[in-house]
């Protein structure tokens, strides 16, 4: 039974290789003969069978033997097709036609078909007559006259449809043109919005350009092959043509059919993976609002923990769906996915770095963005907090930009963190001499703190003999202040009134340097206080 269906099949696969039938060489079948070479046989662009080869042979060059003789054959007006007949002869089973042979097949033929050399040659001599008399038939001269008719019909189709896009695409781009004429006209004022109407109608100019284009092209393409299928010379070039165009998407449709599963996996597991982050979404905003607390949970980490929630989602998905991926065992594919670890690996050492940094920083709680900071040199507020970079407003209006791993690496001074709570210490010192008691420059200090507004009563400032030094002794003045903005002006103000009290009660400040008591005070009389070009303002209390 098992042969019969053999039989039934190779007979359909022989017989039904007509016309239409494509000139391309099947494989052999890994069931059948794995490894063994094979070539078609091929007269005007139709495969009759394909053929097996030996040592001493090959396979193409045994089918172009077998071809020359069968176009020798139906070229040979003497040759009636009818006559060919099949002839066993010891080893050899022939296709002859008179004294000459066409096709010569052996035992081996038969076993990479699975049918006996018998029904081998029969079908063989069947598929032979066939072609001969499709040979003479495509010759003819009434043929070739009708064929020639037919291909200038086919060729006055071809310059219309090409006028006929041509046209038709004119006619569009002139429509689009007066549309967007009359929008831009609208929009002169609106600089922005003109350049986007621009935009737009650049980009429906180059779509209407591609789309005729690939129409022309296709109509080409049909013509060709349509023409060139008309006449047997031409007619395997026509056939390649037509395949140049659908190989690809022969190809390419095979994949998709047969990796339909995958993609229906991949298709859910998409829609899985894009509820899962609305839901972390939806979760960690109701965590920045407020709305939902946790023990221990800051507000501001409700954005930077989002993120990496949305990572490792994403992450989890591309690793189920990595075996789906169409490719995805590919040797190319696994070499392109190697290629970029290693680049990844190669050239982001230093962004990992800062992003590791920067979600470091942010569970650290050492800053967030409006407290006023000192990074090593830098004094400045924080605007923005970003994954690799840190952006800082100085104090002279300048916007640095410090790398996160540097700043893991740095002494962070916060001044805003405990300022509004506990208050923010502002200290100054001043260097006064033996001379003076001690009692009274603590109360020039703190008169100095109660003339400065901003500075807090509560807690009361206080005063720090920090050194006793060779020539004088160093005091510290210390006050509370709730705003670290203003840590700079309550400076410069709490300097002034410092100076202005001093100079009221007649005692010279002594820093940075002693040398030796001069013939004059160093003091500044109350007359000269607002000398020109200084405005003469309010007197001290």
């Amino acid at each position: 039974m098992t042969r019969i269906v053999r039989i039934v099949v190779l007979t359909a696969a022989i017989l039904g290789a007509g016309p239409s039938a494509p000139a391309v060489a099947r494989p052999a079948e890994p069931g059948d003969a794995a490894g063994i070479a094979t070539a078609p046989v091929e007269i005007d662009g139709h495969v009759l069978f394909e053929l097996r080869g030996a040592a001493a042979l090959p396979a193409t060059v045994r089918a172009a033997r077998v071809k020359a003789r069968i176009v020798a054959a139906a070229a040979d007006p003497a040759v009636r097709s009818d006559e060919l007949r099949v002839v066993s002869s010891g080893e050899y089973t022939t296709i002859v036609t008179g004294e000459r042979t066409l096709l010569a097949l052996v035992d081996a033929d038969a076993q990479l078909m699975q049918v006996s050399v018998t029904v081998l040659a029969d079908l063989c001599r069947h598929r032979i007559v066939q072609a001969i008399d499709e040979y003479r038939e495509a010759r003819r001269p009434e043929r070739l006259l009708r064929d020639a008719l037919v291909a200038l019909v086919a060729t006055a189709a071809f310059a219309f449809s090409v006028v006929l896009l041509m046209w038709l695409t004119r006619r569009i781009d002139a429509r689009l043109e007066r549309r967007f004429e009359r929008r831009i006209r609208a929009l002169e004022a609106q600089s922005f919005e003109l350049v986007r109407a621009e935009q737009i109608r650049g980009a429906l100019r180059n779509s209407l350009r591609a789309i005729r284009t690939l129409g022309i092209l296709a109509v080409a393409l049909l013509y060709l092959h349509f023409t060139l299928s008309l006449f047997p010379w031409t007619r395997s070039y026509g056939t390649f043509l037509l395949q140049v165009l659908l190989g690809p998407l022969r190809v390419m449709g095979r994949a998709v059919l047969t990796n339909i599963p995958n993609l229906v996996f991949l298709a859910i597991l998409f829609l899985v993976v894009r509820f899962a982050l609305r839901l972390t979404r939806l979760f960690f905003e109701a965590l920045g609002r407020g709305s939902i607390t946790l023990t221990g949970f800051d507000r501001e980490w409700a954005a930077p923990t989002y993120r990496i929630a949305r990572l490792a989602v994403v992450a989890f998905g591309v690793v189920i769906a990595y075996p789906y991926i169409p490719g995805s065992e590919s040797a190319a594919f696994k070499g392109i996915s190697l290629f970029l670890g290693v680049v990844f690996s190669l050239g982001s050492s230093s962004i990992i770095a800062n992003i590791i940094a920067g979600y470091t920083m942010t569970y650290r709680r050492a800053f967030k963005v409006g407290d006023r900071i000192k990074i090593g040199d830098t004094i400045g507020d924080v605007i923005e907090v970003r994954l690799q970079v840190t952006h800082l407003r100085s104090l002279k209006n300048e916007e640095v930009v410090i790398p996160n791993s540097l700043i893991l690496n740095s002494q962070i001074e916060n001044y805003s963190s405990l300022a509004e709570k506990r208050g923010l210490i502002l200290h100054t010192t001043v260097g006064i001499g033996y001379e003076t008691p001690w009692r009274q420059v603590e109360a020039m200090l703190l008169t100095a703190v109660e003339r400065t507004p901003g500075l807090l009563t509560d807690p009361p400032a206080f005063v720090l003999q920090r050194k006793l030094g060779d020539f004088c002794v160093e005091y510290e003045i210390n006050a509370y202040c709730r705003d670290a903005q203003a840590m700079m002006a309550l400076y410069t103000a709490l300097h002034r009134n410092i100076l202005d009290v001093f100079n009221e009660y007649g005692v010279q400040i002594m820093t940075p340097a002693y040398v030796a008591d001069p013939q004059q005070a160093k003091l500044v009389s109350k007359e000269q206080w607002y000398l020109p070009p200084a405005k003469a303002g309010p007197g001290p209390p």
